[in-house]
């Protein structure tokens, strides 16, 4: 065995083990607590079953939100634990050390290393879900993050252009900033752009699935599409990436990455190469992963 990780969402929890190729080995689900005294127990008993398969080994914790830099403190949108020491106190209560991922940030690790982006440098991943953020891995590395923030692309603010074109209102976003791209590139953003369009609410998989048959379902769909390539041309212009990843709900729209490959080819620099845009292979086991893979970087680099 190399290394475990924890992926903690909103509903589940899930540990996984690994071998040294990277296989999966064992796994166990737990539901997540809804308080936070009965999550932090939750994630101790999930390092512990952990430590039951393969003792001692590097334990990462992979989870939305952001721990902060100098108080430790959560920012979470979807667990109990905001304003809390998490980590430090899963840390105590599990009587050992942990290594803390943010989701997303731990999807682009593995993907970089073990999936749809192995071998790019730099290598973006991109979460298209509940909310938008990704991460940047080069050399094998996710990119250093002073304030932990490096990834949180869904608060790029949106390109006025397609607003304009689009007459869309400008929206406040949940981190309190208005005009965040993930408003309306979020798979709540694309309902938020065909009630815009109707008048009426359609969950992001009704928008998806009938936009070939509803007309305006297909403008929903075309109105993303342009705020999307606007996007992508930002990550482009600053990272310049190899390889795009992309994951979360909106990554299982059929036809998304080449409908993105042929939007952004002609929307980039006149002559200049775009990023190949890969979906995400690794799926539930990404976040898992990702954070197993962190861990071992932390011991590596300890």
């Amino acid at each position: 065995m190399i290394a475990a990780g924890i992926d903690l969402g909103g509903t589940k929890i899930e540990a996984q083990v690994f071998a040294a190729d990277w296989s999966l080995q064992a796994r166990h689900r737990w539901p997540t607590p809804k308080e936070y005294p009965a999550l932090v127990t939750a994630m101790a008993e999930a390092i512990h079953w952990c430590d039951a398969h393969a003792p001692g080994l590097p334990i990462g914790i992979s989870a939305a939100g952001l721990i902060h830099p100098h108080t430790g403190l959560a920012l979470t949108s979807n667990l109990p634990a905001t304003g809390r020491p998490f980590a430090q106190d899963i840390a105590t209560a599990a009587g050992r050390p942990i290594a803390w991922i943010n989701d997303c940030r731990a999807l682009t690790l593995s993907e970089a290393t073990l999936g749809a982006a192995k071998g790019a440098d730099p290598a973006v991943g991109l979460i298209l879900g509940t909310g938008v953020a990704g991460g940047v891995v080069t050399g094998g590395h996710l990119l250093p993050s002073p304030a932990a923030t490096g990834g949180e692309f869904g608060h790029f603010p949106l390109s006025a252009a397609p607003i304009v074109a689009h007459n869309l209102p400008i929206l406040t976003c949940g981190c309190g900033r208005e005009g965040c791209a993930e408003t309306y590139l979020s798979a709540p953003g694309l309902s938020r752009i065909a009630a815009h369009l109707t008048g009426q609410t359609h969950t992001p998989e009704t928008i998806v699935a009938a936009r070939a048959t509803t007309p305006a379902f297909q403008m929903a769909w075309d109105i993303w599409l342009d705020l999307a390539t606007e996007f992508l041309i930002t990550l482009c212009l600053t990272i310049d990436p190899q390889v795009i990843v992309i994951g979360g709900g909106l990554s299982r729209a059929p036809g998304l990455s080449t409908d993105l490959t042929h939007r952004l080819t002609q929307a980039t620099l006149k002559g200049f190469p775009i990023p190949a845009i890969r979906l995400a292979e690794g799926g539930d086991a990404s976040g898992a992963r990702g954070a197993a893979l962190h861990a071992l970087n932390e011991v590596a680099h300890a």
